[in-house]
């Protein structure tokens, strides 16, 4: 009878688990099927690397988008952005894949300031915690001593 019990409770926390899971994919799905208020296109060059970025601005002032990442003697990363910004800064998660592996998703956390008509990608200290990373609370992203600036581009469908 005890066995019972705990079988009973077992079943009923992953029935509860997959309904909350079912509701975040539902939530995801229908950000990515929202269309954005606006869309903007920024291209960053620094010696052989270049970045192409992507940002729709969404209406409730969420952000999503694509990066593509060319970084000399690697291998390319693709991936999206979703965030959001505070202030001048945006605060976003990038989930990517690089090279041909696409099996592996990386995810990193990324911070960019709005400067008049450039963005620029600011360095910080990162942390993992349970395989999440995200930048170490009370240390500084610098903005001065950056590789990447963002220069408004044309948005090229690909």
């Amino acid at each position: 009878m005890k066995n019972l019990g705990l079988c009973c409770l077992l079943l009923a926390a992953i029935g509860f688990q997959s309904c909350k899971d079912e509701k975040a994919n539902d939530a995801k799905a229908t950000a990515k099927a929202e269309k954005p208020i606006s869309v903007n296109c920024y291209k960053a060059f620094y010696e052989n690397d270049t970045i192409d970025l992507k940002i729709n601005t969404l209406k409730d002032g969420k952000i999503s988008g694509n990066m593509v990442m060319k970084m000399y003697a690697m291998s390319e990363k693709v991936g999206t952005i979703e965030g959001e910004f505070r202030g001048d800064t945006l605060y976003a998660d990038y989930s990517f894949t690089q090279g041909k592996n696409d099996k592996a998703i990386f995810k990193n956390p990324l911070a960019i300031l709005k400067r008049g008509d450039t963005l620029v990608l600011g360095n910080g200290k990162i942390e993992t915690y349970l395989g999440r990373s995200y930048f170490a609370k009370g240390e500084p992203i610098d903005f001065d001593r950056v590789k990447y600036k963002f220069l408004a581009a044309d948005c090229v469908d690909k």
